[in-house]
């Protein structure tokens, strides 16, 4: 798939450019250096022709700074993954010694080179843009990325460049988002099933900002894997960026099909974490539920099976989920959590035959009867599912439907559950009257 990288120093508006190519407001922007630190994806489309666009993180030569040194290996796997590079600068601060080392990797790097002056919104910043054809590029565009000007004839540029062989198939992969409390090792398990340092990682909480979404193809499995920032209790949530982060992590969760809910097995199932696979199950997503560290915990004969009744205690009444019991840093069981999530996203999606429903229901009846209303029998006679839903969910028919008490309808989900295999998906039944 053609890609496009955005790469320069701190604070040139590389973030404000990703969000107008690709329509969106994916990544994190703020008035200081430093806001993004990953390297986040996103699609853009200009007159037909679509590419993949990677925003980066400001590139830092020699720094002592942890996220600074990590941001430097972003931007340059960015750089090998990418066909063509928009190299941003900044007009108002004309060439800096940065920009210059910059331009020096980049010429080794042998890849098609753009050079973007941004801010450039009147005609006194377009005659100063003139200095930077002294890096000497071929390609150099005048723009301001906050008002859009310019971006139009780059653009026309871009895509002359990229061969129109865009796939759209990505769009129909399964998503699976990565959620839990900060510092959990989310992002450290993304990088163990990649096998590459696709996201920044830390002990320090809050190294992820944005969502980060991952094309993962591996083992005859593809999907599209999200990690995201860490969600902590509001009232601990102070800086704006970091409010904007969690906000884009409950994003995830309605984009993805299946969300894997990370607890640490040192803490075990805190309030917070409750509160997350709350979010999950009111949006109807697949639920898989990872204890990470499990690796430092002291075990006897039964430890992973009291620990499995503790969770589900704490998580019910939704129980019928996965739970594995991995190390992010160990790579302990991490080769069937896709393996696992795949499942829980054909669970989602089943669509059971009429009549094979109509047997189970039926069969379920037949063992034990509704009670009765006012002295009448209460009659299922048919069932049906519902699509399309967000998850299974079926109507089922009869004389008294609203006579139908909750005990009775697990009582039916259950059996629904025992007959067909909807193991981190919710079930819904509705009673009607025929």
């Amino acid at each position: 798939m053609n890609t496009v990288a955005i790469v320069g120093r701190p604070n040139v508006g590389k973030s404000t450019l990703f969000n107008r190519l690709t329509e969106s407001r994916r990544a994190i922007v703020d008035d200081f250096s430093g806001v993004t630190r990953d390297r986040i994806y996103g699609d853009a489309e200009w007159n037909g022709t679509k590419f993949r666009v990677i925003d980066t993180g400001g590139y830092v030569k020699k720094t002592d700074d942890i996220f600074e040194i990590e941001i430097k290996k972003q931007v340059e796997i960015a750089i090998s993954e990418s066909q063509l590079i928009l190299f941003m600068l900044d007009v108002t601060t004309g060439i800096t010694a940065l920009d210059a080392e910059m331009a020096e990797i980049l010429r080794k790097s042998k890849k098609t080179i753009f050079v973007i002056v941004n801010k450039v919104d009147n005609y006194d910043r377009s005659l100063a843009a003139t200095e930077f054809y002294s890096l000497g590029f071929e390609n150099l565009f005048m723009l301001s990325s906050v008002s859009g000007s310019g971006t139009g004839e780059m653009l026309d540029e871009v895509i002359k460049q990229l061969p129109d062989d865009f796939s759209s198939e990505e769009n129909e992969l399964p998503k699976f988002c990565l959620l839990g409390r900060p510092n959990v090792g989310k992002s450290s398990l993304l990088n163990a099933m990649l096998g590459e340092e696709r996201t920044i990682v830390s002990n320090i909480a809050g190294t992820t900002r944005d969502s980060i979404h991952t094309h993962y193809n591996l083992y005859g499995q593809q999907c599209i894997l999200i990690d995201t920032a860490g969600i902590r209790k509001k009232t601990k949530v102070h800086e704006d960026l970091e409010f904007y982060s969690v906000i884009r992590s409950i994003k995830a969760i309605d984009e993805a099909d299946v969300c894997m809910v990370m607890i640490d097995a040192k803490l075990g199932v805190e309030q917070q974490d409750l509160n997350i696979i709350k979010q999950v199950e009111q949006k109807k997503k697949g639920l898989v539920i990872l204890v990470n560290k499990w690796d430092l915990i002291e075990k006897g004969n039964n430890t992973h099976v009291e620990f499995e009744k503790t969770v589900k205690e704490k998580i019910a009444p939704f129980t019928d989920l996965p739970i594995l019991f991995i190390s992010a840093t160990e790579k302990l069981r991490i080769g069937k959590i896709i393996e696992t999530c795949m499942q829980v996203f054909e669970n989602k999606n089943r669509k059971i035959p009429t009549s094979k429903l109509n047997d189970a229901i039926q069969e379920a009846v037949a063992a034990t009867q509704p009670p009765s209303h006012r002295g009448n029998l209460i009659k299922i006679k048919y069932a049906t599912q519902l699509s399309p839903s967000a998850t299974p969910t079926f109507a089922l028919f009869c004389n008294y439907p609203k006579e139908i008490k909750e005990p009775y309808r697990k009582y039916l989900e259950n059996k629904l559950r025992s007959s067909f295999d909807f193991k981190g998906v919710q079930v819904f039944l509705y009673f009607r009257e025929k």
